[in-house]
C-alpha cells in the first residue's frame, strides 16, 4: 500500500462552488475505491480546491484489490443439466456470460425451497489499482454538483466534451508512480501549473505525498481550508494594527477564499466624505462589487480603510495595486452618494403611489394592493398585542416605499434599511422608521427578532399576508420546492409569538388576515391547511429545542392557540416524565381515553357522589376534588411543572379503582357516573399536555 494524488489543473472554477465541487471531486473518488476496495480503514481522504485545480490525496490505498470468494446462483438443474449429465446450451451461455468455467461435475446443487439449482463457487481475482481509478474517475466527475457545464472542443479540433471548465493537466500518482488513466482527452502524467503569474510555467509533482510542498513552491496553496484560515489570519492580524476589526462575513470569507491562489492583504483607503453615506450602503458596495472588507474602529464606527485580498505579490509592497483599489472603490462609492443623495429629495410617502406600478405576484396583485392589505392586518394586529395601533398602520404603509428608490434598485438587499433612513430623514416617528426596517425579520433561521410592539404587528402582518395569500391561490410548498420561503415566514411567526410572550392566538391572528385577504378576486379560505403547516412547523421547531417527538404530540394534540407558553410546557412535561408517578399515570391516561372514545352517548364530567358505591371509587373522587382546585390554580398561574407535580398525587387512587371497580358496570346510571368520573379526572390530567402519547 502507499498513497494516492489525483488533480485536475482546470481555468478559473466558479468561485461560488468549488467548496461544494471540491469536496464532491474527492468524495467521489473515495467512494468509488472503497467500494472496490481498495481502501483501508486507516485511510485518510483529503480534498484540495483552489481557483485553477480540484484535488484528491488518499492514504494506505492497495496497489491491486484483494482476490474475493463468491457464490453465482446460475440456473435450476433441470434447466441446466441434460439427461447424459451434460451442460444445457442455456447453462453454457449463463456461464459464459459470467466469465465461468469449470467442470459442470463440480458445481453445487442447493435447493431454494422449490427447485434444486446449480451454483458455482469460486475466486474472483483482484483488480489492478490503474482500472479502478479510471473507474473512480469516470463516476466522480459524473456526479460533481455543477453549476453550469461548459462545452469546449479538446487539442485535436474535432472532439467535444463538457465539464465545469476546460481542464488542462491530469496528475495521478500512486506514490512517485504514474497511474495510466485518462479524462477528457488527456493522458495522465506528474505535470501541473502553478501561480498564473508567480510561476506559470509547467511544473513536475515526483510523488503523491509532496503535492502540498510543491505547490507552494510555486505559489499555490491547493488547501481550501488552509487559505481561508490564512486569510482569515492575515486579516485580523492587519486590523489589529490598525487598531481595528474587520467585518468578516462567512459567504465573503468563502467567496475570495475560492478566488486566490496565494492570498496577500493590502490596505487602501476612500475619502472620509462618503462616511456621510449609511454605513450599511458603503459595506455593501464594497463586499459585493469588489470583495472588499471594511473595517471599523475601537468605537465601533466604519472607519474609511478597508482591506482587500490579492493572489499577487508587490514588489511595491502593493502601493499600486491599493492605489488602483482606492480609485475603483471611489466611482463605486460616488455612485452610492448620488443614489442615498437622489433619494431624500423624495419623502417615501411620495413614492407609495408608484407601487401601483410594481407587480407583487400575477393573481394577488401590486405591491400597492398588498400594502392595504397588511395595513389593515397590522392595526388587527397591534389591537391584539397592544401595540400603537396608528403607528402600526403608518409603519406599515411605508414599508414597502423604498423598493420605489435608487438605492434599493441598486442593492435589493438594503430594503427596510434604507426604508429605516429615509422615514427618519421625513421625520417619521422612532417606532414608525424602526418597524419599516424590522418588519422582514427575522429574515433566516437565528435572526434577531423586531424588538418594539410596532415592529412586531407589522412584521406578523407581512408574513401573515403572504401565508393566507399564497395558500389562498393554492401555492402551498411541495418537497423540497418552497419558492415564496413560506416555511421560513411560518416559523418567523413562531418565533415572535413564542419568544416574544405574545398573549395572543395564532387562529385569531390568521383570521384577521383572511379578512383582509378574501378581499382579492380568485383567493379561496384555505385557513384549515395553513393551520396544519403551522403544526408542522411547530412541530419541527419543538424538535430542534429538544422536544421529542412524542412530547412535541402530547403538546401539539390539545391544539393551543396561545403559543408563548409551549416552552414552559415542553419542560414541565420534561420534568413529569421523570417522576416515578409518570409511567403509570401515562398509561392509565391512555386507558381512559380509550374507554371515553368506546362510550356510548355524551359523557358528563358532572359527578353524583351518591352514586359512588365502591370504597376506591368514592376515594379517587375524594383525591380528585382535592387536587383539581389545586391544579387549576397552578395552570392559571402558568405553572405548568407545578400542576403536573400536584396531579402526581393521583397515581395510587387512580390505580386502586382500575383495580377493584368495574367501569362499564350493568346499572346505567353507575355506569354513567364511573364515566363522570373518569372524563372529570381525563380534563385534569391533560391540561398541560396529552400525556397518553407518553405512555410506553
Amino acid at each position: 500500500m502507499t498513497n494516492l494524488l489525483v488533480e485536475l489543473q482546470t481555468e478559473e472554477l466558479p468561485p461560488k462552488a468549488l467548496r461544494k465541487l471540491s469536496d464532491a471531486f474527492a468524495e467521489g473518488v473515495r467512494k468509488s475505491l472503497e467500494e472496490g476496495h481498495f481502501l483501508e480503514a486507516s485511510s485518510q481522504v483529503k480534498a484540495y480546491g483552489a481557483p485553477r485545480r480540484l484535488a484528491v490525496h488518499i492514504t494506505d490505498v492497495r496497489a491491486k484489490s484483494p482476490d474475493e470468494t463468491f457464490r453465482q446462483k446460475l440456473v435450476p438443474v433441470k434447466v441446466g443439466i441434460a439427461a447424459d449429465g451434460s451442460a444445457t446450451p442455456a447453462l453454457v451461455k449463463k456461464m459464459a456470460a459470467l466469465g465461468i468455467t469449470c467442470d459442470v461435475a463440480k458445481l453445487e446443487r442447493v435447493s431454494d425451497g422449490k427447485n434444486e439449482q446449480l451454483v458455482y463457487e469460486g475466486v474472483r481475482p483482484g483488480v489492478e489499482l490503474a482500472p479502478a481509478l479510471q473507474k473512480a474517475l469516470d463516476y466522480a466527475v459524473k456526479h460533481l454538483p455543477i453549476p453550469k457545464v461548459m462545452t469546449y472542443q479538446l487539442a485535436d479540433g474535432e472532439t467535444t466534451v463538457s465539464f465545469v471548465r476546460p481542464v488542462r493537466y491530469l496528475t495521478a500518482l500512486y506514490g512517485a508512480e504514474i497511474v495510466p488513466v485518462e479524462l477528457f482527452g488527456l493522458k495522465s502524467g506528474r505535470t501541473t501549473r502553478g501561480h498564473r503569474f508567480h510561476a506559470p510555467e509547467p511544473v513536475e509533482i515526483p510523488n503523491a505525498d509532496a503535492y502540498e510542498s510543491v505547490m507552494n513552491s510555486v505559489k499555490v496553496n491547493p488547501s481550501f481550508d488552509a487559505r481561508r484560515d490564512e486569510i482569515k489570519a492575515q486579516l485580523e492580524e492587519r486590523a489589529a494594527a490598525l487598531s481595528a476589526t474587520a467585518i468578516m462575513p462567512e459567504d465573503l470569507l468563502e467567496e475570495v477564499t475560492a478566488l486566490t491562489e496565494w492570498p496577500v492583504i493590502y490596505e487602501s483607503t476612500f475619502e472620509k466624505e462618503f462616511l456621510s453615506v449609511p454605513e450599511e450602503c458603503l459595506i455593501l458596495t464594497m463586499q459585493l462589487n469588489q470583495k472588499y472588507f471594511a473595517l471599523r474602529d475601537a468605537e465601533g464606527k466604519l472607519m474609511n480603510r478597508f482591506l482587500l485580498v490579492s493572489q499577487l505579490v508587490a514588489k511595491d509592497g502593493g502601493k499600486a495595486i491599493s492605489e488602483g483599489n482606492a480609485r475603483v472603490v471611489r466611482a463605486r462609492l460616488a455612485d452610492a452618494k448620488f443614489f442615498y443623495d437622489q433619494d431624500q429629495l423624495h419623502t417615501l410617502e411620495s413614492r407609495v403611489e408608484g407601487l401601483e406600478h410594481v407587480v407583487y405576484h400575477n393573481k394577488l396583485g401590486s405591491q400597492h394592493e398588498r400594502m392595504l392589505r397588511v395595513r389593515a392586518i397590522a392595526g388587527g394586529i397591534a389591537d391584539l398585542i397592544g401595540a400603537d395601533r396608528t403607528q402600526a398602520e403608518r409603519a406599515a404603509t411605508l414599508a414597502k416605499a423604498d423598493l420605489r428608490t435608487l438605492m434599493v434598485g441598486e442593492f435589493p438587499e438594503l430594503q427596510g434599511i434604507m426604508g429605516e433612513y429615509y422615514a427618519r430623514h421625513d421625520g417619521e416617528p422612532a417606532d414608525v422608521a424602526l418597524a419599516i426596517r424590522e418588519h422582514y425579520q427575522p429574515r433566516y433561521a437565528g435572526d434577531e427578532l423586531p424588538s418594539t410592539p410596532v415592529s412586531l404587528a407589522v412584521a406578523l402582518a407581512d408574513k401573515l399576508e403572504t401565508l393566507v395569500g399564497l395558500f389562498g391561490i393554492g401555492q402551498l410548498p411541495t418537497g423540497e420546492k418552497d419558492p415564496f420561503a413560506l416555511r421560513r415566514h411560518a416559523l418567523g411567526v413562531l418565533r415572535m409569538l413564542i419568544e416574544k410572550q405574545l398573549d395572543v392566538s395564532l387562529p385569531e391572528m390568521i383570521d384577521a388576515a383572511w379578512a383582509a385577504e378574501q378581499t382579492v378576486a380568485g383567493v379561496t379560505d384555505n385557513r384549515a391547511a395553513l393551520l396544519e403547516f403551522f403544526a408542522d412547523r411547530l412541530r419541527v421547531m419543538l424538535r430542534d429545542r429538544g422536544a421529542s417527538a412524542q412530547e412535541a404530540d402530547a403538546i401539539l394534540a390539545l391544539n393551543p392557540a396561545k403559543l408563548a407558553d409551549i416552552p414552559a410546557r415542553v419542560a414541565a412535561l420534561q420534568a413529569f416524565m421523570q417522576l416515578p408517578e409518570a409511567e403509570s399515570l401515562t398509561a392509565a391516561n391512555k386507558r381512559i381515553g380509550n374507554i371515553l372514545r368506546k362510550a356510548e352517548g355524551v359523557v358528563e364530567s358532572t359527578v353524583n357522589e351518591s352514586l359512588l358505591t365502591e370504597a376506591e371509587e368514592r376515594a379517587l373522587f375524594a383525591a380528585l376534588t382535592e387536587v383539581e382546585p389545586k391544579a387549576e390554580a397552578l395552570y392559571a398561574e402558568g405553572r405548568f411543572e407545578d400542576m403536573l407535580v400536584a396531579i402526581a398525587a393521583l397515581r395510587a387512587p387512580v390505580d386502586a379503582f382500575f383495580e377493584k371497580v368495574m367501569v362499564n358496570a350493568e346499572d346505567p346510571a353507575l355506569r354513567a357516573n364511573r364515566l363522570a368520573l373518569l372524563s372529570r379526572l381525563y380534563g385534569v390530567m391533560n391540561r398541560v399536555a396529552e400525556i397518553a402519547r407518553l405512555a410506553k
